[in-house]
């Protein structure tokens, strides 16, 4: 779920040789020493046949009143050590390769193309898919109470594996298309490293474990939670589609914030969950268009369809009104759940987390783009703080 500067000193070797300089080729010698030996340095540039980065290379000479030079040589090299998600902002791209992670260092190698389809060594978009569902639960809290933490734990563990399950129907879906995309074409269903059928079998597994999460909740809720799978399956269709796929994510992304009111009242309150819904969507459009950004010279060569290239040059404007839109969504939602004034103070400190990601972000920066698209696990971690705070005090 990258994105990290344009190159980095990844690595640095240090040379020390000694040579025999021809009289006539050397720098003048200083005068010689009077009393004591004393050292002098030259610095000239020594050109190196080997050295095929474009800084000039430079050498420290040091003189020792010998027929001999030793000279010390640092030479640096740029290697673009890239993850999926984080590339570097000249569009040179030819050399992605996967970042190493926990899942290289700790998990068995028949392991890890798995769980790097389940996206486990990228957490945001499980932040993500969690925090509405965290934010519903807290809203259902009675007033004066913390939050069900059975239910928190119960959504989390959820979260993690719906998001799972999702990424891998996404990968099996648009397999062919991944293969062209810079960012996507390493990953494990699309290089090769997973067959279409392993793959299925892991979603088959996922599936099975998320079952069982939602098994232990109300039936109202099993009914609720099981009907969006129709939203998971269907959203890696519409970019096929539609310029709007980012509306549809919000819709898959933020079920859970009905989902937990349900599991906790075993109903629904339309004046309350519904605002909350709505501002998560509006919300997902906002991120969602900034992360479009790091694909849409990739997505024009495919032809899927985006956000990000619907409203090109009018996107600010665009995620701006969706951003106002979310924050007075959150508002009627706290107004018609009674909660207490902490929470429109958190709510105020969140509205300056999304206002600062519109208006800094570099929308032809991969790097940047991404960096304020992981930012929002801030934006909702704001918001769960401020209706915990709220109920509590309410």
């Amino acid at each position: 779920m990258r994105r990290l500067q344009k190159s980095s000193l990844s690595s640095s070797s240090f040379y020390l040789a000694r040579s025999i300089f021809n009289p006539q080729s050397s720098p003048p010698s200083p005068p010689p020493p009077t009393t004591t030996t004393t050292t002098t340095f030259y610095q000239i540039p020594i050109p190196n046949p080997n050295y095929s980065n474009t800084f000039t290379t430079t050498s420290e000479i040091f003189k020792f009143g010998c027929d001999y030079r030793s000279f010390a040589h640092i030479s640096t090299s740029s290697v673009d050590e890239k993850n999926n998600d984080d590339d570097d902002d000249d569009g040179d791209r030819s050399k992605a390769v996967v970042s190493t992670s926990w899942i290289d260092l700790y998990l068995p190698k028949h392991v890890q193309p798995y769980a790097r389809l389940a996206r486990l060594d990228k957490p945001i978009g499980t932040w993500l898919l969690a925090w509405p569902c965290m934010w519903s639960i807290s809203l259902a809290a009675i007033p004066g109470h913390l939050p069900d933490f059975k239910m928190i734990l119960l959504f989390g563990c959820g979260s993690l594996l719906l998001r799972g399950a999702g990424c891998t129907v996404n990968d099996l879906i648009d397999r062919d298309i991944d293969t062209k995309v810079e960012r996507t074409k390493l990953r494990p269903v699309a290089s090769g490293l997973l067959s279409p059928f392993q793959g299925l079998c892991f979603l088959g597994f996922q599936l099975l474990l998320g079952l069982g999460i939602l098994l232990q909740l109300n039936d109202y809720s099993r009914i609720l939670g099981a009907s969006s799978l129709l939203l998971v399956f269907s959203y890696p269709l519409m970019k096929r589609f539609t310029f709007w796929p980012q509306a549809y994510l919000g819709l898959t992304f933020n079920w859970g914030a009905l989902l937990g009111w349900a599991a906790v009242k075993g109903s629904l309150d339309p004046a309350i969950v519904l605002p909350l819904y709505i501002s998560g969507v509006f919300w997902t459009l906002v991120y969602d268009t900034i992360y479009a950004h790091q694909d849409k010279e990739d997505d024009l060569k495919v032809g899927v369809k985006s956000t990000a290239l619907r409203f090109g040059d009018s996107t600010k404007e665009w995620i701006n009104g969706f951003g106002i839109a979310s924050i007075s969504s959150l508002a009627l939602c706290g107004y018609n759940a009674g909660i207490g004034w902490p929470y429109y103070a958190f709510l105020a400190a969140a509205s300056g987390q999304l206002a600062w990601q519109i208006w800094t972000v570099d929308l032809s920066s991969r790097a940047d783009c991404n960096r304020k698209f992981v930012s929002n696990k801030w934006f909702g971690a704001i918001i769960f703080s401020g209706i915990l705070f709220g109920r509590i005090s309410s």
